[in-house]
């Protein structure tokens, strides 16, 4: 066999082992990572830029972290090892959350994703991107520190469908209190439907600490169009009930304007932190929504 002939065959053995791996990984993720792989064609490397060397916490060594991290003195405290993480270090890592609260198993087709499927996609292609990017990135509510590496994809997913499971006993529609080194970025992925004083209280935890972040509202088309007619019993998600409507068009004017009210005002929150917000709606492309969230992040790198 001929050298090209010997590559050419270990190439195929190579793209074999890779669909074999991927028939084992949850659908979700392959997909993930198909959008995340389309999307970064399209940017480049990141600048990375940090607020200084000033110590923000110790932390478990994990699998994976330099042992130039390692704090010697510390470690020889106690018996677990530990790393040293300053404010530079935290400002290159990224949290993610997304809403899990029944209102997000909303879709108003079956030819649509539901709108928990569509911000599990976003939040698994956007980890992908900010990994391949060297980022360190880590789910809000796992207590798990930031990490980076190809491997914890897989963990994220298993992360987000403990939360899944946790969630069908509770309402929870926006993120809990969790205490964040100064610098540190937060993507919130979400329907944003609760009222916006509420809102205002959970962003205002974390831009005051100095956090940045950004909004991203995933809707499902229905829920800004209201294209139902006659008679609609609309029933509450959440436990607020259901309500009988005898001609749902009589009331599209002011379902609009208040609807409209709502994500003016979401909108207006978020630039009064210094935050950014976006929409997606579930019958567009992901990828759109993915790489705009992408160069927000960039940009906000730079500053």
């Amino acid at each position: 066999m001929t050298a090209r002939g010997s590559l050419t065959h270990h190439s195929s053995d190579l793209h074999h082992r890779a669909e074999e791996l991927a028939a084992h990984l949850p659908p979700l993720l392959v997909a993930a990572e198909r959008v995340a792989a389309t999307v970064s064609q399209g940017v480049h490397g990141r600048r990375r830029v940090g607020q200084g060397e000033t110590f923000w916490q110790f932390r478990r060594y994990q699998f994976g972290d330099s042992t130039q991290l390692i704090d010697w003195r510390q470690s020889a405290k106690s018996q677990p090892v530990y790393v040293r993480e300053t404010e530079w270090e935290a400002a290159q890592s990224v949290w993610l959350w997304r809403d899990g609260s029944p209102s997000m198993s909303y879709r108003s087709s079956d030819r649509l994703r539901s709108k928990i499927e569509r911000a599990d996609m976003l939040l698994l292609a956007l980890a992908s991107l900010l990994i391949r990017g060297g980022e360190h990135v880590a789910i809000l509510g796992t207590g798990m520190p930031p990490a980076t590496g190809r491997g914890m994809l897989i963990r994220f997913w298993s992360m987000i469908e403990a939360q899944d499971q946790k969630a069908e006993t509770s309402h929870e529609s926006l993120p809990a209190f969790e205490s964040l080194p100064r610098y540190a970025r937060v993507v919130l992925i979400g329907d944003f439907l609760s009222p916006l004083d509420e809102i205002r209280e959970a962003i205002g935890i974390f831009a005051n600490q100095g956090v940045r972040g950004h909004l991203l509202q995933v809707l499902d088309p229905a829920e800004e169009t209201l294209p139902f007619s006659g008679r609609v019993r609309f029933d509450g998600m959440e436990d607020e009930g259901n309500v009988l409507i005898g001609r749902v068009e009589s009331m599209r004017d002011d379902y609009f304007q208040a609807f409209n009210r709502h994500n003016q005002g979401l909108e207006a929150l978020a630039k009064s932190f210094g935050w950014s917000y976006a929409i997606h709606h579930t019958d567009h492309s992901p990828e759109t929504s993915l790489l705009a969230l992408y160069l927000v992040l960039s940009e906000k790198t730079g500053d």
